[in-house]
């Protein structure tokens, strides 16, 4: 095994996860698929709209800081409905719960392309949060738990679900939206119904837990250090992920489809880089100074999309996308392994704190460029992108069991994977 320095994650040395062998990222049961290809559209409504804010602003007669509320709405849910998720999931399953989530997401995404207003449609995308949360943190979950070849290939593929969707959103948002921006809303909704369908033919029924998990489980797994830090690494890094998502699209006002190939090329990089790249580079840095250095790179990337060119702009918006999903595969595999909390509690703890940041990015991107320029939002969000890197270095020595356990995980995974060749 490598030697790896206190405080680095190891990487499996053999045993590739793509491996298309038994306990391989491909060779995964129909359950794990049908969660995962919902996953893909649940993913995709969070970046759906970016190409159509301008045309939402119009056609509502909205500000951008009253449009950017879709964001905040949506966020500011999912975040309180994590401290539910695994309430509910405990007590009438993994796949009730997946398919109440995805209900949820259909009706509220029909239901926002109705909208008569900028209030009824932000009022509309909170019940979409709700069933968004209820899906995403038990899909999570039931990957992790259904799939073959052990969570480093689960979380990967839960990644490549979140690239896959943050990509094609803004794709589908831009196709459908220049007709008209109601369209993505009851796309969306019937993408849904489809994924319910599959998730209802496919999935068993999950076991539920021997122990019903309560309202303050996750507040009270955030009592671990490693996990607190985690979440506050994470919420920082999110203020400056979703500030280039929700605030970026006003900066480069284009047509929805230049937007959407903008958003979409960024995508695509998002996914390349969480699901080939960060492991890669875990393997031979290790997770926390691939983290911080990510973290660093991303903050003078967003200084030059501010202060840059038209085109400089757009060159670091889907630049961004690289240090984005980097940046998402570790700090998934830093939620779910930096403390001794179940998974989906440590899960729901960890992104009730990080959402938070999701929610306000949106609401205070738009206000500071009133109170200042169109500059400042870029400098505050190249300043919380560093403040995160801050906490992994100040707080690595606590992330240092999440490390050694991930080491120990990953070679007892690899040699599972050895035997079973």
């Amino acid at each position: 095994m490598t030697t790896h320095t206190r405080g680095e994650t190891a990487e499996p040395a053999e045993g590739d996860p793509f491996d298309v062998g038994a306990g391989g990222l491909l060779r995964q049961p129909k359950a794990v698929w049908a969660t995962a290809g919902a996953s893909v559209v649940a993913f995709m409504g969070i970046g759906l709209v970016d190409p159509i804010l301008p045309s939402i602003a119009q056609g509502l007669q909205a500000t951008p800081s009253q449009v950017s509320l879709l964001f905040t709405s949506y966020f500011l849910i999912t975040a309180v409905a994590m401290l539910v998720t695994g309430f509910v999931s405990s007590r009438i399953g993994g796949k009730k719960t997946l398919l109440a989530g995805l209900a949820l997401v259909i009706v509220f995404a029909a239901l926002a392309g109705t909208s008569g207003s900028v209030g009824e449609l932000v009022g509309f995308r909170a019940g979409w949060g709700l069933g968004n949360a209820l899906f995403v943190s038990t899909a999570l979950a039931v990957i992790v738990g259904a799939a073959a070849g052990g969570s480093a290939a689960a979380i990967l593929l839960y990644e490549s679900a979140l690239g896959l969707g943050m990509a094609c959103g803004p794709l589908l948002g831009a196709l459908l939206g220049d007709a008209s921006w109601r369209y993505p809303f009851f796309g969306t909704a019937a993408l849904m119904a489809v994924g319910f369908l599959c998730v209802t033919v496919f999935l068993k029924e999950q076991p539920k837990p021997a122990r019903k998990t309560s309202l303050l489980d996750p507040i009270k797994a955030l009592g671990h250090g490693g996990l607190a830090s985690a979440a506050a690494s994470a919420f920082f890094y999110n203020y400056t992920f979703f500030t280039v998502l929700a605030f970026t699209p006003f900066v480069l006002n284009m047509t929805p489809y230049k937007s959407g190939a903008v958003f979409f090329a960024w995508g695509v990089l998002l996914a390349v880089f969480s699901v080939l790249v960060a492991p890669r580079l875990q393997r031979r840095f290790g997770s926390l100074k691939v983290l911080g250095g990510s973290l660093v790179l991303l903050a003078a990337d967003v200084l030059v999309l501010g202060y840059g060119s038209h085109t400089a702009a757009v060159v670091c918006t889907i630049l961004s996308g690289a240090f984005i999903g980097v940046n998402n595969t570790v700090y998934t595999e830093l939620a779910l392994g930096v403390s001794d909390a179940p998974r989906p509690v440590a899960s729901a703890g960890y992104n009730f704190v990080r959402w938070f940041a999701a929610a306000a990015a949106p609401y205070f991107a738009p206000k500071i460029e009133e109170w200042s320029d169109i500059h400042i939002p870029f400098v505050v969000a190249a300043v919380t992108a560093v403040l995160g890197a801050v906490v992994v270095w100040v707080r690595r020595s606590a992330l240092t069991h999440e490390a050694e356990e991930l080491e120990t995980r990953h070679a007892t995974e690899d040699s599972v994977t050895v035997f079973a060749g």
